[in-house]
């Protein structure tokens, strides 16, 4: 059975929940829809809306990766110390603290922000493709 999602979206504000929907038709895995909706709302506040990215879903056996490819390789996630009263900055913890490993990948003409997660035994997994435009 084919385990992988991919979602070729521009991020808009629109299009994280519709993103997030997908996962879980696909996965029902929260932590999975978290990890996705804090990549792309990074996309969105630092490379800007309609930005064209792609979103991609794997799994093997009980371990499952998220990977969001965009066109901006010079534009690296770095973690920061978000103070008590501040609104963002603490994405990237999030996916520290939920995953069991992240990095980025550096191409030619793009980037790759990734991570890893376990998953429980009992998800089911359905492959799709998908084009998602939300406004």
């Amino acid at each position: 059975m084919n385990s992988d999602l991919t979602l070729r979206l521009l991020v808009t504000p629109g299009a994280i929940p519709l993103a997030r929907h997908a996962v879980r038709e696909h996965l029902g895995s929260p932590d999975v829809e978290l990890c996705v909706s804090e990549l792309l709302t990074n996309a969105l506040t630092h490379l800007g809306e309609g930005t064209p990215v792609t979103l991609r879903v794997t799994g093997r056996a009980a371990r499952t990766r998220v990977e969001l490819t965009d066109p901006a390789p010079h534009a690296r996630p770095v973690p920061r110390q978000a103070a008590d009263g501040d609104e963002s900055g603490r994405g990237l913890a999030l996916l520290d603290a939920l995953t069991l490993q992240w990095g980025v990948i550096q191409g030619p003409g793009s980037k790759t922000v990734w991570c890893e997660l376990e998953l429980d035994p009992g998800h089911s997994r359905r492959g799709r493709v998908a084009l998602i435009t939300g406004g």
